[in-house]
């Protein structure tokens, strides 16, 4: 069971103003919105392939996320069941946005 897939909120919201990562401010070094781009690049919007990449750790079975409202769960439900191609994986990986060896979902 995974928690904090979104990494306090810059991976449910982007790389703006008053990101938080960690639970402090974002470090410049994580602003940098490469993988952003890489994600709009595939048509993936950034919380998409971010629970798509914790749900393909070969230990996680399943993701605990934070729901305040109807919406926000809607929105989890969209987002787990969305399509992401393989080749967005293979991008981030050749741009060094993820180590060569991080478990990626086959393309869903």
């Amino acid at each position: 069971m995974l928690g904090g897939v979104f990494n306090s909120g810059i991976l449910a919201r982007g790389a703006g103003a008053g990101a938080k990562y960690n639970y402090t401010d974002a470090p410049p070094e994580i602003l940098d919105r490469r993988i952003e781009a890489v994600c709009a690049l595939h048509g993936v919007p950034l919380p998409v392939a971010a629970l798509h990449f914790a749900l393909a750790g070969p230990a996680v079975s399943s993701l605990v996320l934070g729901a305040v409202t109807p919406d926000e769960v809607k929105r989890n439900v969209a987002a787990i069941s969305a399509k992401v191609p393989a080749a967005l994986w293979a991008d981030l990986k050749t741009a060094g946005l993820l180590e060569a060896s991080a478990p990626t979902p086959a393309g869903t």
